[in-house]
């Protein structure tokens, strides 16, 4: 299945890693890039030392194509320039303030003989990073865990691929099976940008009861808050964060004045509930495409998986709806 991301990209498969922060890990990013995928390291927050240290374990595990993701709004010079001098194959990039300039950032990329690869929660912001110069789109609907907008993957895909065409566009946002794959490719996507899926994975970092919650999961237990950004002293633009409904998340849903009183010790009891292990005391960012996810597998078979699912979908599917259609002349 090669699709014109692929292409542009350097791989085998249109199945892409999101650059997920502390939920990303060189263990993961190389396991998809080496089944034909690509992986995405998320760097925010990391410095310039560590960045360099994440890859140098990803290149030590694999020889193929792989991303670094930065948080516009979080990024600053010296993690840019990092990035940067790291020299991936494509800078993955999401979230910047209305303020800052996509078009020198994506012409730096460019200078170093990389592609720029930047993802939206809206038309308009696909048609800002169009004309800026960015070499591929992902289109985030707010069925995706983590932070998103307020639009359904369904519509928003399809707006931003007739957008911004003839720039190639990667559907993101409750996509976790062939079937996902095989709708945003009948949508116009080039592919598909997954994080959910990956996280109930072997590589994944998350603590294993974290990826069972995953899979125990029906996808009616998520919920958009702004809970775990109140917590971190974060305000994200435009965005709010898709979490599984844990007993710490409806305790303090709705109560943010009392949530700002106690950030410290809240953020404290989130950061001591993952390293234990603890799912109902913490958080859990995820999307509703988790009430397709039943089990936790290394993240080679769930590219390869996918991408077989969809060809036959694709192959077999059609046929069986339009049995023996004669064009309309």
């Amino acid at each position: 299945m090669l699709t014109r991301a692929c292409s542009l990209l350097g791989i085998e498969h249109p199945v892409v890693l999101g650059g997920m922060a502390s939920a990303s890990s060189p263990e993961l990013v190389a396991a998809v890039s080496n089944a034909g995928g690509l992986g995405v390291q998320g760097c925010t927050g990391q410095s310039p030392a560590q960045i360099a240290a994440l890859v140098e374990r990803i290149r030590g595990l694999t020889g193929r194509p792989f991303g670094l993701n930065l948080l516009l709004f979080r990024t600053d010079e010296s993690t840019a320039e990092a990035v940067l001098a790291a020299r991936p194959q494509v800078v993955s990039t999401a979230w910047p303030t209305p303020e800052q300039q996509l078009a020198s950032l994506f012409q730096r990329v460019h200078g170093q003989g990389l592609r720029a690869m930047h993802m939206v929660s809206t038309v308009h912001e696909a048609g800002r990073a169009a004309e800026a110069g960015a070499d591929l789109i992902v289109a985030q609907g707010t069925e995706g865990g983590g932070h998103v907008g307020v639009m359904g993957t369904l519509v928003l895909v399809r707006q931003v691929v007739r957008a911004v065409a003839p720039v190639p566009v990667l559907a993101a946002g409750g996509i976790a099976d062939g079937a996902g794959l095989a709708a945003a490719l009948m949508l116009g996507a080039e592919g598909v940008l997954l994080g959910t899926r990956f996280l109930a994975t072997k590589e994944s970092p998350l603590p294993d009861s974290y990826k069972q919650a995953i899979c125990d999961s029906d996808g009616h237990d998520t919920l958009l808050t702004e809970l775990p950004d109140v917590i971190n002293g974060q305000v994200w633009p435009g965005a709010f964060a898709r979490v599984l409904r844990t007993r710490f998340v409806q305790e303090w849903l709705a109560r943010e004045g009392e949530v700002r009183l106690h950030q410290a010790e809240l953020a404290k009891r989130i950061a001591e509930a993952r390293a234990s292990g603890d799912v109902a005391n913490g958080t859990l960012l995820v999307g509703q495409d988790a009430g397709l996810i039943d089990a936790v597998e290394p993240a080679g078979d769930v590219v390869r998986r996918i991408v077989l699912e969809a060809e036959d979908i694709l192959g077999s599917r059609v046929s069986e709806v339009l049995p023996a259609v004669t064009p309309v002349r």
